[in-house]
């Protein structure tokens, strides 16, 4: 089902699965700061554990019989490398920066969204594009601020940043993959590339691969559950029927899930002077999704 408007607001299930997926990739930030795997290893397992538990409804399916599922199959591969270095990127932000304002730059990923779509030709209304310019200001001033803190806390923000262009373009990917394939098919494949692309560099820069403590695999666990399938496969479920600038836009709503998790958990609150600007940052795409139709 082809998915021109870019803005238009989900409904009925896709209201749940994006509604798990929230409190999926709430507990994303916070866990991944609470773990001390290296960061390769631990989005190996994680995507490995989200693999090997899609794969039986995959093989069921059988999609890899016609040409059109064999390129589909193909897009799946690329959206797992995409994932992989979304990952690289923001788990090092998890360690590197706070966890609210490394999610909330993260959350700058529907803008690279809408940028893509743009130049795909897809219509994005001018209100959108307000949204979008308040949102990318708030970034610059919460790393402007992280830079005056600490350059570790700046290169985090960076790191962010580049991990969220990098996921709306593996939301784009996952999007055009899936009309072909089932989300059973697709994230098997997706998630087991993402695994295999960082796996030379767990070897290469001789990093533990299993050798860990009870509380870590536990962590690893909540992770792959929790961020893994509750997050990333409900957003990939709802990729049939809602446009991938919308489904983007959705993850902004891990900053407060991830923020309030970090609080209470690891007793981490942001710097204050990067508040505002991750109040802006939401305000900013909450413009986008809130735009009128008159609008276009």
């Amino acid at each position: 089902m082809a998915i021109d408007d870019h803005t238009a607001l989900p409904k009925g299930r896709d209201l749940l699965f994006l509604s798990l997926g929230i409190i999926g990739i709430g507990t994303s930030g916070p866990v991944i700061a609470l773990s001390t795997m290296a960061v390769p290893t631990l989005i190996f397992w994680r995507n490995l554990g989200g693999a090997i538990i899609m794969l039986p409804a995959a093989l069921r399916r059988r999609e890899w019989r016609t040409y059109s599922q064999h390129r589909a199959l193909k897009w799946s591969v690329l959206a797992g490398l995409l994932l992989a270095l979304h990952f690289l990127g923001f788990f090092i932000a998890m360690r590197f920066t706070s966890v609210a304002a490394g999610t909330a730059i993260t959350s700058l990923q529907p803008v690279f969204a809408a940028i893509f779509l743009r130049i795909r030709g897809g219509h994005i209304p001018r209100r959108a594009w307000w949204g979008m310019l308040i949102a990318f200001s708030s970034v610059l001033l919460i790393t402007g601020i992280d830079l005056r803190i600490s350059f570790r806390s700046f290169l985090g923000d960076l790191a962010a940043l580049v991990g969220a262009a990098l996921a709306a373009g593996y939301v784009l990917i996952g999007s055009k993959a899936q009309k072909e394939l089932s989300t059973s098919t697709y994230t098997s494949v997706c998630y087991a590339a993402c695994s295999l692309t960082v796996l030379p560099v767990i070897f290469l820069a001789g990093y533990s691969f299993v050798n860990f403590p009870l509380k870590q695999w536990l962590l690893l666990l909540a992770l792959i559950f929790g961020a893994q399938l509750l997050g990333h496969t409900m957003f990939n479920l709802s990729l049939k029927r809602v446009s991938p600038a919308v489904v983007s836009l959705i993850t902004f709503f891990e900053v407060p899930v991830g923020a309030l998790l970090a609080f209470w958990w690891l007793g981490q609150s942001p710097a204050k002077g990067t508040i505002p600007g991750i109040i802006g940052l939401l305000i900013g795409c909450g413009i986008f999704v809130l735009r009128s139709k008159s609008a276009e």
